[in-house]
């Protein structure tokens, strides 16, 4: 499979989400880190950006709460290159009735190779990482393929017509 590169710039473009049960350990991050996001964009869904805006004050690109759609907004923005990393504060022990859009956030993540952290710990990591203060170069695959391939219905279809 073929790669394409895709530069973070070292003012990187954060997603901040957490949920109900997991707000206050994501604020208590926020919090401790308050001076290295100041440093970078940031974003955040519903209440989650509300909250982290007051408390830390530093501007905040609020969007939809996650079960109105937040959670699908991010994952846009990571597919349009808009986010660069996410930190996601969820909680495995609580039954989400917007799973499938929680998948689905994670999906995006994966598919286009931005860093995930999914708890504290490894927030830590990613905020204190050396590649924090610069340039970064991921490697994305190159989906052209994906995107021009050829699909029988699709043929089988103009044929008809």
């Amino acid at each position: 499979m073929k790669y394409q590169k895709i530069t973070m710039s070292p003012n990187k473009k954060i997603a901040l989400v957490a949920h109900d049960n997991k707000k206050r350990d994501l604020l208590e991050w926020a919090r401790f880190n308050r001076d290295l996001l100041a440093q970078h964009e940031i974003y955040a869904t519903g209440t989650t950006g509300y909250v982290l805006e007051k408390a830390l004050n530093i501007p905040i690109h609020k969007l939809q709460s996650g079960p109105l759609g937040g959670d699908q907004q991010i994952g846009a923005k990571i597919a349009d290159n808009e986010i660069d990393f996410l930190i996601f504060f969820w909680d495995p022990l609580e039954p989400m009735p917007h799973d499938p859009d929680v998948k689905a956030l994670l999906r995006m993540a994966v598919v286009w190779n931005i860093p995930i952290a999914c708890n504290r710990a490894t927030a830590d990591f990613m905020i204190s990482s050396p590649l924090m203060d610069g340039e970064y170069e991921r490697l994305v695959p190159d989906y052209q393929s994906y995107r021009q391939r050829n699909i029988q219905w699709e043929k089988e279809s103009l044929q008809e017509a």
